[in-house]
């Protein structure tokens, strides 16, 4: 008897550029059969389970590389199981945890305890390895080492690497590595307040934010680094129009350029910190809607081919502090894919096909992971999803809270999460009382 039987599902598969009405098996953690609906010669085998796919769509498990699941040092935040339960509740299947932890994921022994602790969760969970030792820009860790103990790639997210010399050594062994290197690109030179746009909401505000020459001037330095080197780059969490740009420009030159956007940069503006204080403060901060606009300008032309949340929990305690001293931040794995469907999708700029690419099949193969398709023998990870079911955001699986969405309505609602041929997630409908 096969584990899962999807009848009558519309899949949506960006390797194979398809998007057609099929009946899918799985069974022992793998594909083992799509036909087409109308064809079907396998919708009579028996399953464990059975899944009704009228109006729905199945699509491959979405992949996001950059999140922080605060362990270890700050698991009152979240930790790997209740970061894994809210991937899991997004659609995710495969995430990429960022490195700066405390301790620092800098060594292999940590990034062994990390990585044991993350096997025992019912999705994929990968972690990167640090750029220089304790996050200090001074000395490179051993990457080798890192790379030869599971690291999928290299970051010192949330701290820049300032020294150039320091930076093109790492791209240099790293390009030798074959390994990606994420760089969170803001020069504190150029910033008086993060987590805010120098500019309108921080006039408003009578209070100094984070100029863009603090983001256009270190990705400028860092992709011209990175086509001396030939390194594999990927422009974390982009937030500018130059800055994109600089990326389109250098995609022509190179096929190691990279980028990604975060669904709060193409949803919202700095004026949302006049709306939601803290819950809209994070780094790099919002800024124009010329910014907006140009960022999903990006994700349609291929300039951004990674959509990631950079979800960052903080405690209530934390972002009810003052909006200069809170730190930023804003979580995002639940709703990430209900705001690309609402704001990307519903409004004509992506089509789904495209939106899914950049949610699983492109962070995939940047990072080099065995994810972000639905094939025959390929890992049975997969979402399936309403595209149409209107939802009201509430009642995180995440540890925190901190988002700007609450209470906003989108279109989009995760049914189903498979990983190794396991439901993982299911969307209980609600019992109302008569």
């Amino acid at each position: 008897m096969a584990g899962i039987m999807i009848r009558n599902i519309r899949l949506i598969n960006p390797e194979s550029n398809t998007d057609e009405t099929v009946d899918i098996l799985i069974s022992k953690g793998v594909v083992t059969a799509i036909d087409l609906h109308s064809k079907s010669t396998i919708r009579e085998i028996q399953a464990d389970e059975i899944i009704n796919g009228r109006g729905l769509i199945a699509a491959p498990g979405l992949v996001d590389v950059h999140v922080h699941f605060r362990d270890p040092g700050f698991t009152y935040k979240e930790d790997i199981h209740t970061g894994a339960m809210a991937a899991a509740k997004g659609g995710y299947t495969s995430v990429v945890m960022m490195a700066n932890t405390k301790p620092a994921i800098d060594n292999e022994g940590t990034l062994k305890q990390v990585l044991d602790k993350a096997g025992n969760e019912s999705i994929k969970i990968y972690s990167v390895g640090n750029i220089t030792k304790g996050l200090k820009g001074k000395e490179l860790t051993d990457i080798a080492a890192l790379k030869a103990a599971g690291a999928v790639g290299l970051s010192d997210d949330g701290i820049p690497v300032l020294d150039t010399e320091i930076l093109k050594e790492a791209f240099t062994v790293a390009a030798g590595l074959d390994i990606p290197v994420s760089l969170h690109e803001e020069d504190p030179e150029y910033i008086e307040n993060n987590g805010i746009n120098a500019g309108f909401a921080s006039g408003k505000l009578h209070i100094g934010g984070s100029d863009r020459k603090a983001e256009i001037s270190m990705v400028e330095r860092d992709i011209k680094l990175a086509l001396e080197t030939g390194v594999k780059l990927d422009i974390q969490h982009i937030s500018t129009k130059e800055a994109v740009e600089a990326v389109r420009q250098a995609k022509k030159k190179s096929c190691n350029i990279h980028a990604e956007a975060t669904p709060h940069h193409f949803t919202l503006t700095e004026e949302a910190v006049l709306t939601y204080g803290t819950l809209a403060k994070m780094n790099p901060p919002l800024r124009t809607e010329e910014d907006r606009m140009a960022i999903i300008e990006g994700l349609k032309d291929g300039t951004i081919d990674m959509i990631a949340t950079d979800h960052a929990p903080h405690s209530r305690a934390e972002k009810d502090k003052p909006l200069t001293e809170a730190p930023s931040g804003i979580i995002g794995l639940e709703t990430a894919l209900a705001l690309g469907i609402t704001n990307l999708v519903d409004k004509g700029y992506l089509s789904m096909l495209r939106l899914i690419e950049r949610m699983s099949l492109g962070p995939a193969r940047v990072y080099g992971l065995n994810a972000g398709s639905v094939k025959i023998g390929s890992p049975a990870d997969m979402v399936i999803f309403d595209p149409n079911e209107e939802w009201i955001v509430s009642d995180f699986i995440s540890r925190s809270d901190n988002s700007p969405f609450v209470n906003w309505r989108l279109n989009g609602k995760v049914k189903y999460t498979i990983c190794n041929g396991n439901v993982v997630y299911k969307d209980e409908p609600e019992i109302k009382d008569n």
